[in-house]
Order: C-alpha cells, then structure tokens, then sequence
C-alpha cells in the first residue's frame, strides 16, 4: 500500500483523542478494527476501496495511536466514539460500515443506534454477544476469552512479553501464519507495547456481561432495517458459518459468506476476496 496516499489524523472527542487515516472520495465508509490490531489491519484492502469510497479507518478508545481512556470499552460506548468521530468531526450523516473482530460488534452497536446513518454493514468473523445464542467462546475453545477478562493477571503475565503472546494468536487464528508478516508484526507491537494498550485491549473483553446485556435490550426492540453482509473465515479459528447464523438473529436482511483458505484474520489473508465482495456488496463495483 502506498502509504503517502493516506492522510493521517486525530479527532478530539469528549473522551478519546482519536488516530485514524483516511483516504478517497466518494461515499462515506468506516472500517472498525479489532483485536490485538489496529488500523492496520485494513491496509491491503483500503487501495481497492478508496478507488470508489471516502474510506475512514480509526484506531478504537485505547488501542493504536488513539488516547487509553480508563474506562468505556463496552461496545456502545466504543460505538459512541465512532459516531462523535463521522457525525461531529467528519460532519457526515450516512455512510457504510465494515467491523471485524472487537470491530464487529461495535459496528452492531452502532448500527443499532443510528440506524438512519449506517446504510450497509459487514461484520467479519465474529458473533454479536447477546444474539440469543451460546457460541460466543464456543465451549471453551477461544480459551483466551476467560483469561482475558481475568483482572490484573494477563497484564502481569504478558508486560514484557507482547512479542510472544501476540505472534501466537497471529499465526494460530491465521490459516496463512505470513499473512501478519516480520514488518506488520513490528507495527502493531509499536502500539501495543506502549503504557496502557495491552490493558486497554483486556478490557474489550472483560466488558463483555455489558455488552450481552445491552445487546439483549436492543434486540427485543427489533432487528437492524439495513442489508447486512456476514463473511467468516473457513479454517483454523475462522468463525465459518457461525457468522451468517449469528446476523440472522440481529438483522432482517442478511447475506452470508464463507472465505475458502482463510482464517480469522480476514483483511489480512484474503484481502482481494474480501475487496471484491465489500465493493459488490456496498455496490462500489
């Protein structure tokens, strides 16, 4: 990705001082990153989408060059954020919305907020917590959800040690372990060695009572109006079909898509499939 095309800037928010770049014209679209990942995670897939969009992708409350609030990682107070960032900052009154990881039910929850604004989304492999079923952790196999919502011990157990903790979810959750290469891995660990990141990143996990309960709230109040696309990645800790069945639950509209060879890290491994199949979902292409 040619770097020099993308502006980098900040927004002050009421509670964050928020990092993100931005790229193109066109109609608006926000990219949500998720977890151990920054804005980063987006770089082979933002040269074909701001071809046809204004392409914004933020670094989340806490994580990459954005402020370490104490507080406020539940995903509505998250989509809080993203909704001070594109309606106050950006002064844009609709846009699409891509979310993965973390970033998918953030985008949910801001989906759920402002319907009137958010005129598609895609959540990539993850499950909306609250969606009525159980699967979130899927019986214990994503056994880091437990030890990260443990308080104080990973950060005693991991400070010092980023580097080894983050290269396993990064090769593991990957079906191509070189899909988060030397280079990308010395880029989010720029960021996630600093004071308060790796924190800040426990803390998506341990508001996840909130979140289920605040989802519960706005489910019983209806399913989200807009088109919604579901894609999940096929192997290793790809969430698979998982993702589709989880959307049809939360919203009325919903397409569903597996990627063949693909893990978790969907932006990353098949950046190309997944350009192609946002632009003819958005209908960039």
């Amino acid at each position: 990705m040619a770097s020099e095309v993308l502006k980098h800037g900040y927004a002050e928010l009421d509670e964050v001082f928020m990092h993100y770049v931005e790229v193109g014209n066109g109609p608006h679209l926000l990219l949500v990153h998720g977890w151990p990942q920054t804005w980063y995670e987006w770089r082979h897939v933002i040269p074909a989408l701001s071809r046809h969009y204004h392409v914004i992708a933020p670094d989340l409350r806490g994580m990459g060059d954005s402020s370490r609030p104490v507080t406020g990682y539940d995903k509505r107070t998250l989509a809080g954020d993203l909704w001070q960032l594109m309606h106050d900052h950006f002064k844009v009154e609709e846009f699409h919305l891509v979310g993965h990881d973390w970033g998918g039910p953030t985008a949910f929850a801001l989906a759920a907020a402002h319907p009137g604004a958010v005129l598609r989304l895609a959540i990539l492999d993850v499950v909306i917590p609250g969606d009525g079923a159980e699967g979130f952790s899927q019986g214990g196999r994503r056994w880091h959800h437990a030890f990260h919502m443990t308080a104080d011990l990973p950060e005693a157990l991991i400070q010092g040690r980023e580097k080894i903790y983050l290269s396993w979810f990064y090769r593991n959750f990957a079906h191509r372990p070189d899909a988060v290469g030397p280079a990308d891995l010395a880029e989010y660990l720029r960021t996630y060695e600093q004071p308060g990141a790796m924190r800040a990143g426990l803390e998506l996990y341990r508001t996840l009572p909130q979140d289920i309960a605040d989802n519960r709230d706005r489910i019983a109040q209806g399913k989200l109006p807009m088109p919604v696309l579901g894609i999940g990645g096929a192997k290793a800790f790809g969430r698979g079909a998982e993702v589709g069945e989880s959307l049809r639950r939360v919203a009325d509209q919903v397409e569903a898509e597996i990627v063949p060879d693909c893990g978790h890290f969907i932006p990353e491994e098949a950046p190309d499939f997944l350009a192609k199949r946002l632009l003819r979902f958005f209908g960039g292409a």
